[in-house]
């Protein structure tokens, strides 16, 4: 990476100033709704697991709230439960009551690159470097386990096994953490953080189908090179994987994305469908989440942006889709307002 593509990026290598302390209604409704008291994050809308993606969406809120006592919690259940043998990434997914709650070791690379880039905020914001040496060893084991260069086009896999075979990769759209990459390349220096952004943009101003032209939640790249296509393996889908691509696009700068206005199109409908089918265009029979109409109401340019209050929340993925929509207006300075329950 250059110094002068590093340079532009640097504003979202640490963290904002926190928008509120460790008291925060919001903070505290999400913690005593979805956090166990020994730091497990509680998914209540897909049978209580925990899993990487909300262990590291919970580090880092807890940074955004100046809360080190629950980051601590977090981070040791993390490490003491999902801790993987032989290199420093998780397994992606724990279950509650049966005998082996950790029955696939694979790991979710979006959930690692969440949890690296808490450790390196934390850091920044607390001034303890064991947190980065933590976050660089994430950072190390994502490029030499995840990295594929696939026809000149470099990206992580969203997972150590099952998304690559002789004729394609798939990826998941939604595991492209744009605001993170900045950070990580500061702890882990290499050119490679930067062709993650390059590339995936790329992507992604190919990869859109059904009326909408709209991201899916699965993408399937072929190793020869030719247009993205979706894959058979998962529902032709814009849904609740990739409604985080126009966040994640936004959060990290490149809000003017074909893929962030589709998105928003899509979503001016009065009733905000869940769900669009890529293939048939056909829409969910019931609407978005409350979290989803924030990332809408983020990238539709709505100021102050409108968060929904935790309480009101239906499950966890929506009440974490909220606060992810709190921090990406506090890194990029925008104004917000808590919505009516």
């Amino acid at each position: 990476m250059s110094r002068r593509s590093l340079a532009a990026l640097l504003p979202l290598a640490f963290a904002a100033p926190a928008a509120a302390g460790r008291h925060d209604p919001e903070w505290i409704g999400f913690r005593q709704r979805f956090m166990a008291p020994e730091g497990r994050v509680v998914d209540t809308g897909n049978g209580n697991v925990s899993h990487t993606e909300g262990q590291g969406w919970a580090l880092l809120f807890a940074v955004h709230f100046d809360d080190r006592a629950s980051f601590d919690r977090i981070l040791g259940w993390t490490r003491r439960n999902l801790q993987r043998r032989g290199d420093a990434l998780f397994s992606w997914r724990w279950r509650p009551n049966v005998a082996q709650p950790v029955d696939d070791p694979n790991n979710a690379t979006d959930g690692d690159i969440y949890i690296a880039w808490a450790l390196l905020r934390g850091a920044a914001r607390w001034g303890d470097p064991g947190l980065r040496a933590l976050a660089v060893a994430i950072g190390r084991d994502l490029l030499r386990l995840l990295w594929r260069d696939v026809a000149g086009q470099g990206v992580l896999l969203p997972g150590l096994n099952g998304f690559e075979t002789a004729t394609q990769v798939v990826v998941n759209p939604s595991y492209f953490v744009f605001p993170a990459y900045a950070a990580l390349a500061e702890a882990v220096p290499d050119p490679r953080w930067q062709r993650l952004t390059t590339d995936a943009l790329a992507v992604l101003r190919v990869a859109r189908f059904g009326r909408w032209g709209l991201p899916p939640d699965w993408l399937s790249l072929p190793r020869a090179g030719g247009r993205p296509d979706l894959p058979t393996r998962w529902p032709p889908r814009f849904s609740f994987d990739a409604v985080r691509v126009p966040l994640l696009l936004a959060w990290g700068g490149h809000a003017t994305e074909p893929a962030v206005g589709a998105a928003g199109a899509f979503w001016a409908a009065p009733t905000m469908p869940a769900w669009a089918d890529l293939r048939t265009d056909a829409v969910a029979e019931y609407p978005a989440s409350g979290g989803v109409r924030a990332i809408a109401a983020l990238v539709g340019n709505a100021r102050p942006v409108p968060l929904p209050p935790v309480r009101g929340a239906a499950d966890y993925y929506a009440a974490s889709l909220g606060l992810l929509v709190a921090l990406a207006c506090a890194d990029r300075g925008l104004p917000t307002v808590l919505s009516p329950a």
